[in-house]
């Protein structure tokens, strides 16, 4: 007998399992795996809670220069991110002339927000989210709280924006 021979033969002692029976799961492997998933999934929850209250997001702290004024057209919008953060902001050249600077992740499911000229309403696309381009408050849709906003103040012809006086009314 070949050494390809025996090879042939006692594979099937090792796998008694035919390939019919292979697809086939019992009702108690079904709920182990059911049980494993879930307590990972509540273990991966906890350790996001854990974290967010350990190591709270930083503070904005200081003044940051965004752009000059004439960089954003009336209706229109820039993105930033300041300095030493990784949170993204936008900045709203609203049609009534003034300034206004927001996180740009939705409060609901952290989607990204957007502003329509001319409507006065930062929308998120996710879930129809919409907030007060004015105020930053939720007009409509599943968002829990307003954005988070920064206050917004020149210097010349630049752009600054700081943390906002009523910061923590606008955490929630």
């Amino acid at each position: 007998m070949s050494k390809e021979d025996n090879l042939n033969k006692n594979w099937k002692k090792d796998f008694p399992i035919e390939k019919q029976q292979a697809t086939n799961v019992s009702r108690r492997d079904f709920a182990k795996f059911l049980t494993l998933v879930s307590g990972g999934l509540m273990v991966g929850s906890g350790l996001v809670a854990v974290k967010a209250h350990l190591f709270p997001k930083d503070e904005v702290k200081g003044e940051h220069f965004v752009c000059k004024k004439d960089e954003v057209p009336v209706g229109g919008t820039r993105a930033f991110v300041l300095e030493g953060s990784t949170i993204p902001y936008i900045l709203i050249h609203l049609e009534t002339g003034e300034f206004k600077a927001y996180e740009q992740k939705c409060t609901h499911l952290s989607c990204s927000v957007f502003y329509k000229p001319g409507t006065g309403i930062i929308h998120c696309p996710c879930h129809e989210g919409s907030f007060d381009a004015q105020t930053g408050d939720v007009i409509a849709g599943p968002p829990p709280r307003a954005l988070p906003k920064l206050e917004v103040f020149f210097k010349d012809n630049a752009v600054y924006v700081k943390a906002a006086e009523n910061a923590e009314e606008s955490l929630g």
